[in-house]
């Protein structure tokens, strides 16, 4: 295997999950922002453009982040990212749509509106991506409520990747310099502990 990704969102979602799994996948960093991912040679392994890409040993990718990581998941059943047995794996999957839904989606469409690298690829709407983080802090204050019960991680209270696909919001957060706010200390509770996690 052989994994090509960049400081992305979905970049950030597989190496995590890589290092929680105390695996080890030859890597090839691609700067996005000078787009090594526009390239013909990267083209040709996702016609997308996009990271990660996870190259198999069969010669055949796998390109989109959850996918990758539950191919990953797979291959070591001893610290399972996505659950156990059915009702675990459906809690997850519940708590995994509504972090990349109801959390990372507000802060997702103000970068592709906001930040210069999406402007190629749509019709940037200024007063939106303004929208849109009044509309993040809204949904933190949804996850905050949430987290009240003192847990720790989304589900269970045990890591999964459910925590992964919030950390992205995290990231994206950064670049937007737009954090948590500072009154919602369940949420802050959370953030502390994934920015502690492996491969972040």
């Amino acid at each position: 295997m052989k994994l090509f990704t960049g400081k992305t969102p979905s970049g950030l979602r597989v190496n995590v999950a890589i290092a929680e799994k105390g695996l080890d996948v030859p890597t090839q960093w691609l700067n996005v922002m000078e787009g090594e991912t526009r390239t013909a040679e990267h083209l040709a392994r996702n016609n997308l453009g996009e990271v990660p890409v996870l190259e198999l040993d069969d010669g055949s990718y796998l390109t989109e982040s959850i996918a990758i990581c539950r191919y990953l998941d797979n291959l070591d059943s001893q610290t399972p990212l996505f659950g156990r047995n059915a009702l675990e794996t459906a809690r997850i999957e519940m708590w995994t749509r509504r972090m990349e839904i109801l959390i990372c989606g507000p802060i997702a469409d103000f970068g592709r509106h906001a930040f210069p690298l999406f402007k190629d690829r749509l019709e940037q709407i200024p007063a939106y991506a303004e929208s849109q983080l009044r509309l993040q802090d809204k949904r933190w204050a949804w996850l905050d409520k949430e987290l009240s019960d003192g847990r720790t991680f989304i589900v269970d209270d045990e890591f999964s990747i459910a925590d992964i696909a919030g950390m992205t919001a995290l990231l994206v957060s950064d670049f937007a310099q737009h954090p948590v706010p500072e009154t919602l200390t369940h949420v802050q509770r959370w953030e502390s502990a994934m920015r502690g996690r492996k491969g972040w």
